[in-house]
């Protein structure tokens, strides 16, 4: 069977995605196979991101401000996290817009600071030792900056250890209600499986926030923790970036509903979601000393 013959009687199911592009290798050329690969864009929105191997991709330094915390991130759920974070305790930085979407993260002074090339990452030049220490992992950052601030972390060593649960259920998790998004609005093809999997596992952590919240103003008690910080940029993305507030129906977690409003009318913390963010016609898109 020719090309051109193939590519008239041979059918891929979308639903099925690469499994499908898969099957008509054994029953079409392979330049028919290529543009229905190519058709499908198998990395959707993300296809020029998502590469198998690590480090840098351009030679290119950081940029660096005059205040002892160094900030490349982006506005995204877990950029959100540390700018808060920052904002709330008061600590001086320099936060530099990171876009990941150009391929910002795969520069070799981002590589260098963080090896995983994910927003967002933190240089401390007035780190313990003398040395600019380098912090990555949204959760590892919130627990340093707590701890070099002394604020938004119980010092009883019980009440420490219930907010790091919460904290870490968060590092957990999150990555499901990033799943979530991508298979409800970016993946290419959409397969309902994904989309039914991640809903379900979205809503039963909802629910969890939602029986915690009983009766408390906070995660963890009557005092606002990193752990509120964690939680608070991924359960607002769900309705402001994946508008998915009735799909999840969100109306239903009454609890977790009072605890955002508590929280997003926190002056600080409302400065942390928009800290490089395009809000207000991009004006803390760039937010540093330079």
């Amino acid at each position: 069977m020719s090309d051109s013959g193939s590519a008239k009687t041979v059918s891929v199911a979308v639903g099925a995605g690469l499994a499908t592009a898969g099957l008509v290798v054994g029953l079409a050329g392979p330049k028919v196979v290529e543009k229905i690969l190519l058709k499908l864009k198998p990395g959707g929105k993300f296809s020029g991101m998502n590469k198998p191997t690590a480090g840098a991709r351009t030679v290119k330094e950081l940029e660096v401000g005059t205040h002892p915390l160094q900030l490349y991130s982006m506005a995204t759920p877990n950029g959100q996290k540390v700018t808060i974070a920052l904002e709330e305790m008061g600590l001086k930085y320099d936060a530099w817009y990171t876009n990941i979407m150009s391929g910002d993260q795969f520069t070799s002074g981002f590589v260098k600071v963080n090896p995983n090339s994910k927003i967002p990452a933190l240089v401390d030049n007035d780190a313990p030792g003398g040395k600019p220490l380098h912090l990555f992992e949204t959760g590892n950052i919130l627990l340093y900056l707590a701890e070099r601030s002394g604020k938004f972390l119980p010092t009883d060593p019980a009440a420490k250890a219930e907010c790091l649960n919460w904290l870490f259920f968060n590092v957990g998790e999150a990555p499901y209600f990033g799943q979530f998004g991508h298979f409800t609005r970016y993946a290419p093809v959409k397969l309902d499986y994904a989309v039914n999997r991640y809903s379900t596992e979205v809503q039963r952590a909802l629910d969890v926030l939602d029986k915690q919240l009983e009766g408390k103003s906070f995660l963890c008690g009557e005092e606002y923790s990193i752990a509120d910080m964690a939680w608070l940029p991924w359960v607002r993305c769900l309705e402001i970036f994946y508008e998915a507030y009735d799909t999840l129906e969100m109306s239903t977690y009454s609890n977790v509903a009072a605890w955002r409003e508590r929280v997003e009318a926190r002056p600080a913390t409302a400065k942390g979601l928009i800290i490089n963010s395009g809000a207000q016609n991009g004006a803390f898109k760039e937010y540093h000393s330079a």
